[in-house]
């Protein structure tokens, strides 16, 4: 899954993952410093610049982006294999580059663009959840404008406009992806 920041993707996870016990959301490592709230392991894997660079090195990415803030993240092979070996789905929250990698390179990869239903409502959520300074909710703004441009190239594209139609969009559509295997 990705989209903007703002457009409810963690939202739709949530749900469909309490809807759907065959899959687990695949926790991406970071160089982000860790929020007061966060916990290693739980939102993120939180790492050192050094410790991702010898990372990617070690080809140890599914996927890695350098983010507009200049943090990068990705998602860690091990962690897909540690959502294998427990017999579920991997689900991936990505930026738009990962995604498109993904959607390149892994055979049966279900790609979906979540939106929020206007570009003021997506401005709106940022601001509300105050987790970045104005400064960065102007940045994620620009980017979000670039980045609803290519939502014609996943497989699907989710408005995010009510949540519990979205989800049971989102639900439907992994159920038919997952027949399909």
């Amino acid at each position: 899954m990705t989209g903007p920041s703002g457009a409810g993707k963690g939202t739709l996870e949530r749900a469909v993952l309490e809807r759907m016990p065959e899959l687990a959301l695949a926790i991406s490592a970071t160089t982000r410093p860790r929020r007061a709230s966060e916990e290693n392991g739980r939102e993120y894997w939180f790492i050192t610049d050094t410790e991702f660079t010898e990372r990617v090195a070690d080809d140890e990415f599914l996927e890695w982006v350098t983010y507009v803030s200049g943090h990068r993240y990705g998602t860690l092979r091990s962690e897909i294999d540690r959502i294998r070996d427990l017999g579920r789905v991997p689900l991936l929250d990505l930026e738009i580059e990962g995604a498109l990698h993904v959607r390149d390179t892994v055979d049966g990869a279900l790609t979906v663009f979540v939106d929020a239903p206007t570009f003021d409502e997506l401005e709106r959520r940022l601001r509300e959840r105050a987790t970045e300074s104005s400064g960065e909710i102007d940045e994620r703004l620009e980017l979000a404008r670039e980045q609803q441009k290519q939502a014609g190239e996943f497989d699907y594209v989710i408005v995010n406009d009510d949540v519990d139609r979205a989800a049971d969009e989102l639900e439907q559509l992994v159920e038919h992806a997952l027949a399909r295997v």
